[in-house]
């Protein structure tokens, strides 16, 4: 039988029960909670409360009307998802307990299925959502922000996702936290249309995360934006990678990853844009790399890499790597310090290019050589470089390199 339970607080906590024309009252939400029955939807109105750890074992709607305030009071796990189909939204969720081995935060799903957390607010949490062996959940339009801990070992993840499937992550705003989200074990999920800013660690974080998308986020004033570790059959598409500087920052960091595509996607004003070390058979096509200190870092243990149609403007270096050989594709590339030809009018340049500058790899190897950047010696140096290759990879080339921006 369907019932809807009322709590009304507007100084004190008390609330209605309407099944059927007949009213019960409950003093507080906990009470509520032990007195519904599964399929029963609880409406909470304003106020603020502060129960300790509200535990959820059955299937109930959980529903704020004007922001209802639940408060752990810097002790408590203050929501616990212990059933399936259970819902919760139009709340704020503050001042979660902090604890680093149990990992506790504001809310946490206990091998949930078919649950939804909806249109709440996060403030002041060590962990914000913490899902645990998850299925077809969903998060979306959650504002997830917390300043509590200056450095990585003192934050909790805004969304922590652990041996978990088919996840949906859409449209939620995170600040703050060690990482944005946080993927381990992870897998068939679609992380869409998040924004993801001035986090710690990483705007996203995958690790032993399989067959995952995620689609048009933004990463913003990160450590790093998106780090990809360990995992296979990722696919990255239509995302912003933006304004991550640092000593070692990065866009998008590719650890040990294979069978993956990078597609459409922007990356401005980053240390370096994407850094690959140990990535074999990524697919990077259609991607705008602009105004980054380096386009790209390759090291040598990667392989079978195709990069295709990208452009490549602005940046200090386009393309870096620690090797002495390319096995990897460049081809049919926007390259704006390209300086050939075009005789035959079909767009491509009748001269290869050499992305790899004598200065980049000069840079890598003796980092102070940054010194000498924009000085006459330079340029001596890449002028000399490109009429007599010697130093770097004579393979590594765009055999045919555009002659116009491509339109991402």
């Amino acid at each position: 039988m369907f019932k809807l339970l009322l709590l009304v607080f507007p100084i004190f906590v008390f609330s209605t029960v309407l099944k059927v024309g007949k009213n019960e009252q409950f003093t507080t939400i906990k009470q509520a909670v032990s007195a519904a029955k599964s399929g029963d939807s609880i409406l909470v109105y304003r106020g603020i409360y502060k129960e300790g750890n509200i535990n959820i074992t059955k299937s109930l709607s959980l529903i704020g009307i004007g922001l209802p305030i639940l408060d752990g009071e810097m002790k408590y796990e203050i929501i616990s998802f212990r059933a399936n189909h259970i819902l919760m939204k139009g709340f704020k969720i503050i001042n979660s307990g902090e604890d680093e081995i149990a990992n506790i935060g504001a809310v946490r799903l206990y091998d949930s299925q078919f649950s939804t957390i909806e249109n709440n607010i996060f403030e002041n949490n060590y962990f914000g959502i913490y899902v645990q062996r998850g299925f077809r959940c969903l998060i979306q339009n959650n504002r997830i922000i917390s300043h509590r801990a200056s450095s990585q070992e003192g934050s909790g993840d805004g969304i922590h996702a652990w041996v978990s499937e088919e996840l949906w992550i859409k449209n939620n705003y995170i600040e703050g936290h060690k990482d944005g989200i946080y993927l381990e074990k992870v897998i068939k999920s679609y992380i869409y249309h998040n924004y993801s800013v001035k986090n710690l660690r990483y705007g996203l974080h995958f690790m032993f995360a399989d067959e995952n998308v995620y689609v048009n986020n933004t990463f913003d004033n990160n450590n790093a934006g998106v780090a990809v570790m360990y995992s296979n059959n990722i696919g990255m598409v239509g995302n912003n990678f933006i304004n991550n500087w640092g000593d070692a920052n990065y866009g998008l960091l590719l650890k040990d990853i294979s069978f993956s595509k990078i597609k459409h996607n922007r990356f401005h004003n980053n240390t370096t844009a994407i850094y690959l070390d140990g990535a074999t058979k990524i697919d990077l096509f259609s991607n705008d790399f602009e105004n980054n200190g380096w386009g790209m870092k390759i090291s040598s243990n990667c392989m079978e890499n195709k990069v295709i149609h990208n452009n490549f403007i602005n940046n200090v270096f386009d393309v870096g790597t620690s090797g002495t050989m390319n096995m990897n594709d460049f081809r049919k590339n926007y390259w704006d310090k390209y300086e050939g030809y075009d005789l035959d009018k079909n767009k491509i340049g009748d001269v290869p290019f050499h992305p790899l500058s004598l200065y980049a790899v000069l840079v890598e190897s003796n980092p102070s050589v940054m010194l000498l950047f924009r000085t006459f010696f330079v340029d001596l140096l890449d002028k000399t470089e490109k009429i007599i290759p010697s130093l770097t990879p004579e393979n590594f080339i765009d055999q045919e390199p555009l002659m116009k921006k491509i339109t991402i």
